[in-house]
């Protein structure tokens, strides 16, 4: 296995606490920092590092909201 993207793949804790508006809040600012350009190589891999971390924990967010309306449905459907 790759041990960078091992690393990329790995979710910090403090990016595992955020709500999903604190997550997509960040990772567009962290897109926006990127489009801009002018950070160094090492800066811009950092940075789209981190942009994969929040939007892994930005779908985690979605799916299981997607898991909930989908109980919800299930359950009003059989009542």
């Amino acid at each position: 296995m790759n041990p960078a993207a091992n690393e990329a793949s790995t979710i910090p804790a403090e990016i595992e606490a955020m709500s999903y508006e604190q997550a997509r809040d960040e990772l567009v600012s962290v897109v926006s920092r990127l489009e801009t350009g002018g950070a160094s190589l090492e800066e811009s891999l950092a940075l789209w590092e981190r942009g994969e971390q929040l939007a892994t924990r930005c779908e985690s967010w979605l799916e299981g909201a997607r898991r909930r309306l989908d109980a919800a449905r299930e359950s009003a459907a059989g009542e």
